[in-house]
C-alpha cells in the first residue's frame, strides 16, 4: 500500500516537518539492516483515538534492541509519551503507527557501536493488510519453501529490520506463486508462522499456536488472542506443530498487528474446514474488534488514548 505523507515525523526527540526526516546514505542501517522497529495500531472510539496496547509494543522495541546490545536514549515513558504526541500533531483518528530505532552515520564497518542510535516515530493511513475482504473470507496461503532462520543464527524474539529479509522472501514466493501468504516452518521442518504474523490453527474445539521455541515473533496481538480465547472457554495449547496438522485442521488464523485476526481458507490448495471463516475464529475476531474499537469493556486496559 502507498505511503500517503502526513505532517510530521517525531525524530529524535522532536516533532519535524514529514519530507525532513531523513537519513544519510552512509548510515549504518542502510548496509547492515542494524534497526529495530515496532508496528502498532491505533482505532477510532467513542472516547478519541486509542492505541492498541501501546505500552507492552514499546517496551518489546526495548527489548528487541537490547538483545542487539543497543541502548536506546530515550526511556519506554518518553517513548510512549512521543507516540501520542505523534498521533495527535497529525490529527490521526485511526490508522498504523511506525516507531524504528536505528544507527546513524559514523562509521563504516560490521561493529555498529561507533554509529549513533537514531528514533524516529511515524504514523499512516492502512487499511485491511490481507484486503478487505479477507476478514470474512478467508486467504488462500501455502507453506514457503524458505525456513525461518534457526535460534542459533538469528533471535527471532527481536523485532529487527535484518530479520525481514527472510520474511520477504517468503511473501514474495508466495504472491509469485498466486497466494496472498507464505507459513514458514522452522529449522526442524515444524510450523512457524507467516511473514508478518503468528499462526492459530484450531482443531475439535482445541486451538493450537507455535511455541516461542519455533522461531516466531512473540506478538502482541498472539497474547491479545489467547487472552480472549481464554476467556470464551477455548482451550489453548502452545506446542509444536507438524507440517500435516495445517492440511487437516478445521480451522486456520492469523494474528497480528497488520492482520488483526484473519481467518485462512486454504494451504497449498487443499481447503481449510468449510473453505470460509470458522466459529472459533469468527467470536475470537469479533471480541477483538469490539474492544479496539470500544464497543466492548476494555478489562485489561489493553487501549492507550492518545490524549491521556
Amino acid at each position: 500500500m502507498p505511503i500517503a505523507k502526513m505532517d510530521y515525523i517525531w525524530f529524535n526527540g522532536e516533532l519535524v516537518e514529514w519530507d525532513k526526516a531523513t537519513i544519510h546514505v552512509l548510515s549504518h542501517v542502510v548496509h547492515y539492516g542494524t534497526s529495530f522497529f515496532e508496528g502498532i495500531r491505533c482505532y477510532e472510539t467513542p472516547r478519541g483515538t486509542a492505541i492498541f496496547r501501546l505500552t507492552p509494543h514499546m517496551r518489546r522495541l526495548v527489548d528487541s534492541a537490547k538483545i542487539y546490545r543497543t541502548e536506546i536514549p530515550y526511556s519506554l515513558d518518553q517513548m510512549v509519551a512521543a507516540v501520542k504526541e505523534t498521533v495527535r500533531a497529525n490529527k490521526l483518528r485511526a490508522g498504523y503507527i511506525r516507531p524504528v530505532v536505528y544507527r546513524g552515520y559514523g562509521e563504516i564497518g560490521v561493529n555498529p557501536h561507533g554509529n549513533p542510535v537514531e528514533v524516529a516515530i511515524a504514523t499512516i493511513e492502512w487499511g485491511k493488510y490481507l484486503g478487505a475482504d479477507a476478514m470474512e473470507n478467508g486467504v488462500d496461503v501455502c507453506v514457503s519453501s524458505w525456513n525461518r532462520f534457526s535460534p542459533n543464527t538469528l533471535p527471532a524474539m527481536s523485532k529487527a529490520g535484518g530479520n525481514y529479509m527472510n520474511s520477504q522472501l517468503i511473501k514474495m514466493e508466495a504472491l509469485a506463486n498466486g497466494y496472498s501468504e507464505g507459513i514458514a516452518l522452522d529449522t526442524n521442518g515444524h510450523v512457524s508462522e507467516g511473514s508478518g504474523e503468528n499462526l492459530f490453527l484450531v482443531r475439535d474445539g482445541v486451538v493450537y499456536t507455535p511455541p516461542a521455541s519455533s522461531s516466531i515473533l512473540s506478538g502482541i496481538t498472539r497474547d491479545t488472542v489467547i487472552t480472549l480465547l481464554g476467556q470464551q472457554g477455548v482451550e489453548v495449547r502452545q506446542q509444536i506443530i507438524p507440517r500435516e496438522m495445517l492440511y487437516i485442521a478445521d480451522e486456520l488464523f492469523f494474528t497480528g498487528t497488520a492482520a488483526e485476526v484473519s481467518p485462512i481458507r486454504s494451504v497449498d490448495r487443499m481447503t481449510v474446514g468449510k473453505g470460509r471463516r470458522g466459529p472459533i475464529t469468527a467470536d475470537v475476531q469479533a471480541l477483538f474488534f469490539a474492544i479496539v474499537h470500544g464497543e466492548h469493556e476494555d478489562a485489561h486496559g489493553w487501549l492507550e488514548y492518545a490524549d491521556a
